[in-house]
């Protein structure tokens, strides 16, 4: 039987090419960003032709790929000026872990590899049932804040929210987490962050290494439960902070880690 999927790939985020590689359709890649580290085989074998929102054009041509990859509307000039030459383009636009999901299904139904996506898929949300279900009996859930950036302050995404809450964590702002624009989940007054009083702050700083003296030195947040009982974590933004496998595998087990061993220290 002819294949007749795409062939030549180029992916713009991480969360794509490190798929296509648990696929096992990593041959039809020819082109990543130069801020993939997942897997890290990747950085070796493929051409790095485009940032976040910027991409070598020229380059990406010169692939000839048959099919582009994309996330959101921050890479919307890119995937524009790859249609106006005449490249077949698709943007996913993934927010909540169902959401990342679909971007899973549709992208092995994309390079003929359904029944692999399905499977992996599955086996995904077994492994976020049992964890539903071990916290299901907590009489007390840590309340967790997640900090994406610092200057200015702003809360995590919807996807990292339900995370915290399939660990066992109650989400410190859950009516900023459904917005999909950072600019909406800012945090004007870091001093409401103190009122609310998290159990636990995790940090990851997009990109940048997160600083948990620089959070405790801020006014008032020495009094902060999670401050004053060191409980503050990095956990790195390639694992969390990309819609894709790395958050639902290594960014849940971190966060589910940090919150099973605060639940232990409460009994």
């Amino acid at each position: 039987m002819l294949d007749y999927y795409p062939k030549k790939i180029v992916c713009l985020t991480d969360e794509t090419t490190e798929m296509l590689y648990l696929l096992g359709e990593q041959h039809r890649i020819v082109g990543i960003s130069g801020y993939t580290v997942r897997p890290p085989e990747a950085r070796k074998e493929k051409a790095k032709v485009s940032a976040f929102t910027s991409a070598k054009i020229d380059e990406i041509l010169a692939l000839q790929p048959d099919l582009v990859l994309g996330f959101s509307d921050l890479q919307a000039d890119i995937t524009y000026e790859l249609i106006k030459k005449g490249i077949s383009v698709h943007l996913f636009n993934q927010r909540s872990i169902d959401e990342i999901f679909q971007m899973i299904l549709m992208l092995g139904a994309m390079v003929g590899a359904e029944a692999k996506a399905q499977k992996w898929v599955r086996e995904q949300q077994e492994k976020i049932a049992k964890i539903k279900q071990e916290v299901s009996t907590w009489e007390k859930r840590p309340k967790v804040y997640f900090e994406e950036w610092y200057e200015p302050i702003i809360t995590g995404i919807q996807w990292v929210s339900e995370l915290i809450t399939i660990a066992g964590g109650e989400e410190c702002y859950p009516e900023l987490s459904n917005h999909s624009l950072a600019k909406k989940r800012i945090v004007a007054e870091p001093l409401d962050v103190v009122k609310r009083n998290p159990d636990i702050i995790i940090g990851s700083w997009c990109g940048r290494k997160f600083r948990p003296d620089k959070v405790a030195d801020r006014e008032g947040w020495s009094e902060i439960n999670a401050v004053k009982n060191n409980q503050v974590f990095e956990i790195k933004s390639t694992y969390i902070l990309q819609p894709g496998p790395a958050a639902l595998t290594e960014g849940l087990e971190q966060i589910t880690t940090i919150i099973n061993n605060w639940h232990k220290h409460q009994k």
